[in-house]
């Protein structure tokens, strides 16, 4: 074999081999692409997932309680007392702090009750202040004792105080007041007052959205609250240009901004204030023993107590009741509540009817002693079922619910001719459900308004809003 033969084939073995090695090299680059591209992909998706979470509620609980398990999870309790007129109620709540974004979590809330309400001791202040310290006892038992000195506690007072004279009035608060002072709990200034009757339909639509999880979004639903003294409508107009609700209009912070809503607190026309009203309307001031129209003359001399004075009621004879089949004049009846309701609506919020409606207190109470309504579940009912059910009510003798016709006659009036709601309008009626297991009351706002204060005082001047949400267990 020639000598140049040789070198030239192994020239092209030898540079085969140095090419051999090439193809391995490109491979191995495009695999290290792809690994980074890969971990950058992974990356990217995580960054995405931790700031959707940020804003998806479902994924706070997962790292809240990773908090809790490395110990990190700030625990903060708050104290409410509302001294109703028919009776008074302590509520405390028991939070946490978001991990990720601060936001004031609901974990256990307690509610206690007693009655009667505080204004029924206008002359025996001790004795109220007495009951208060009894509703502090209940919260105690449930809040750890190293907590005490951090938990905020307040009174508010509604319509029972604010109706009742200033001096007895005053007598009750300072005799509260003592009570704050030696209960260990955190008190600030003008922990205990009468709350305006503002204040009391903002709390109470607050806390109605907070439970069905409408405060994030522009879609709340219209809060009706009614009690024994006053009654508040608050909801958020859908269109403030028309300037009717001028001087009604207030900011309210919620969990992401301030919404517009228009609020008003009808004082007498609560369900205890409007019983009087009819029942006393034309009589002399002094009289106690009254025959009414709006009760079964079956009924006689049942008691009602009012503003620190008792009266005995009877049902008054009719020319449609009969000796076999005693009932109320039921037309009668509704033109004198008709008489003592409507002229007391003013502002008339004439675009409520635009709102989906959540009514509670005094509705859902007699919703369900009437039979509207399951007294587990609540529902939605129309407008018009509850004159229905007046009227049903009225015609039948029933000593053991003697106000009842009255009562839910008032309720049909002030709705249909009060409010201009039409009788086919729909009405969530409802205190419990599976995830919404807490009373309606105005009192999950003065937590959030406290804690707000709090906490905006801790940040040097910086305006800190904590958001607040339900967690259910």
């Amino acid at each position: 074999m020639p000598e140049d033969y040789k070198y030239t084939l192994l020239e092209e073995l030898t540079g085969a081999e140095n090419e051999r090695p090439m193809p391995r090299r490109k491979a191995s680059k495009q695999q290290n692409d792809l690994q980074f591209s890969f971990i950058c992909l992974l990356l990217c998706v995580i960054i995405l997932i931790f700031f959707l979470g940020m804003y998806t509620d479902s994924f706070h609980p997962i790292i809240d309680g990773i908090a809790v398990q490395l110990g990190y999870q700030e625990k903060q309790y708050a104290v409410i007392l509302d001294a109703g007129s028919t009776g008074s109620r302590v509520l405390a709540y028991e939070f946490h702090r978001g991990y990720l974004d601060g936001r004031l979590v609901l974990d256990n809330e307690l509610f206690k009750q007693l009655k009667p309400g505080l204004s029924a001791f206008a002359d025996k202040p001790n004795e109220g202040a007495q009951q208060i310290e009894k509703l502090l006892q209940e919260a105690k038992n449930v809040i750890p004792n190293a907590y005490w000195g951090k938990t905020p506690v307040v009174l508010k007072a509604t319509a029972g105080l604010r109706l009742l004279d200033p001096t007895k009035a005053d007598g009750l608060l300072k005799a509260v007041r003592g009570v704050f002072r030696k209960s260990g709990f955190l008190i600030e200034e003008n922990a205990v007052e009468i709350m305006e009757g503002v204040d009391e339909g903002i709390f109470s639509w607050f806390t109605v959205n907070f439970l069905l999880g409408r405060l994030n979004g522009k879609n709340t639903v219209a809060a009706l609250d009614l009690g024994g003294g006053s009654t508040q409508v608050t909801f958020a107009p859908k269109d403030l240009t028309q300037n009717i609700y001028d001087g009604f209009i207030h900011e309210v912070p919620t969990t992401g901004d301030h919404v517009k809503v228009f609020t008003h607190s009808y004082l007498g026309l609560g369900l205890h204030a409007v019983r009087h009203a009819v029942f006393t309307n034309g009589l002399p001031e002094n009289q106690t023993a009254i025959d009414s129209e709006c009760v079964n003359p079956i009924v006689k001399t049942k008691l009602f107590r009012y503003s620190n004075r008792e009266f005995l009621i009877s049902g008054r004879d009719n020319k449609k009741s009969t000796a076999e089949n005693p009932e109320v004049d039921f037309e009668a009846c509704v033109d004198n509540v008709r008489s003592k309701v409507v002229p007391l609506v003013r502002p008339k919020p004439v675009t409520l009817k635009q709102h989906q409606i959540a009514a509670f207190s005094y509705y859902f109470e007699r919703a369900i002693e009437s039979g509207l309504v399951d007294p587990t579940l609540g529902g939605e009912i129309k407008v018009g079922d509850f004159y229905t059910k007046a009227r049903e009510v009225c015609a039948i003798p029933n000593t053991d619910q003697p106000f009842m016709c009255l009562d839910l006659t008032f309720i049909a009036i002030l709705l249909q001719d009060g409010y201009g709601l039409k009788p086919q309008a729909q009405i969530k009626v409802k205190i419990a459900q599976n995830n919404l297991r807490k009373k309606f009351s105005y009192s999950l706002f003065c937590p959030f308004s406290y804690i707000k204060e709090s906490t905006t005082t801790k940040s040097r001047g910086h305006s800190v809003v904590p958001t607040i949400s339900y967690q259910s267990g």
